[in-house]
C-alpha cells in the first residue's frame, strides 16, 4: 500500500500513545504490524475480522488529517428520541406517582402499562424493552414481590397473595 509508505512506524507509535479507545488502538496496532511485514490476511486472523475490514483500517491512513483523527470514528448521535425533553420530564414525574394518579387502574407501573400510557398521553409507540429502559432512566428499579413468613395468620397470607397477583413485575423508585 503506497499510502502507508509515507508514514513511519515511529509516527504510528507516537499516535498510539495519544489515542483513547479500543478501536483506534486496534487500528494503529494493525498498521504497525502491517508496516513490519504482517499480511492483511494474517492481521484479519489475529483480530478475528475479515480481510476487507483490515483493508478499510489501513485505508484510513490515506488522508491529510492527523493519525489520531484518522483512526477514530466520527460521533454517531443515534436515533432521535420520540419524546421531547419536556414530555420526558412529564413522563418521569408521572411514573414516580402511582398509576391511579394518571387515571390508570393498576397498583404499580409495568412496561406494558407504560407502553399504553405513552401511546395515550403522547401518541408515541415504544417497544416493551424500550419501556423498561424508560422506567430505568426515570430512576425506577424492578422489584420482585417479597414473600412473607409461612407462619403468618391465614388472613394476612391471603391478603399477601392477592397483592402479589395485582403487583407482579412492579417498578418502584430506587
Amino acid at each position: 500500500m503506497d499510502h502507508l509508505d509515507e508514514i513511519s512506524v515511529e509516527d504510528l507509535q507516537d499516535a498510539l500513545d495519544n489515542v483513547e479507545g479500543n478501536k483506534p488502538t486496534q487500528r494503529l496496532l494493525a498498521a504497525i504490524a502491517y508496516k513490519n511485514g504482517v499480511t492483511q490476511s494474517e492481521l484479519a486472523e489475529w483480530h478475528d475480522t475479515g480481510r476487507r475490514t483490515i483493508y478499510s483500517w489501513l485505508m484510513r491512513f490515506d488522508t491529510d488529517e492527523p493519525l489520531e483523527q484518522a483512526v477514530s470514528d466520527d460521533h454517531r448521535s443515534g436515533r432521535k428520541r420520540k419524546l421531547s425533553e419536556s414530555q420526558q420530564e412529564e413522563f418521569e414525574q408521572a411514573v414516580h406517582e402511582p398509576p391511579e394518579e394518571a387515571g390508570i387502574d393498576a397498583p404499580a407501573w409495568t412496561p406494558a402499562l407504560v407502553q399504553e400510557f405513552l401511546e395515550d398521553a403522547y401518541d408515541v409507540e415504544y417497544s416493551y424493552p424500550s419501556c423498561r429502559r424508560l422506567l430505568k432512566e426515570a430512576g425506577l428499579s424492578y422489584q420482585k414481590p417479597r414473600r412473607t413468613a409461612a407462619e403468618a395468620e391465614e388472613s394476612d397470607q391471603e391478603e399477601f397473595h392477592d397483592e402479589i397477583k395485582k403487583s407482579e413485575r412492579r417498578w418502584t423508585p430506587k
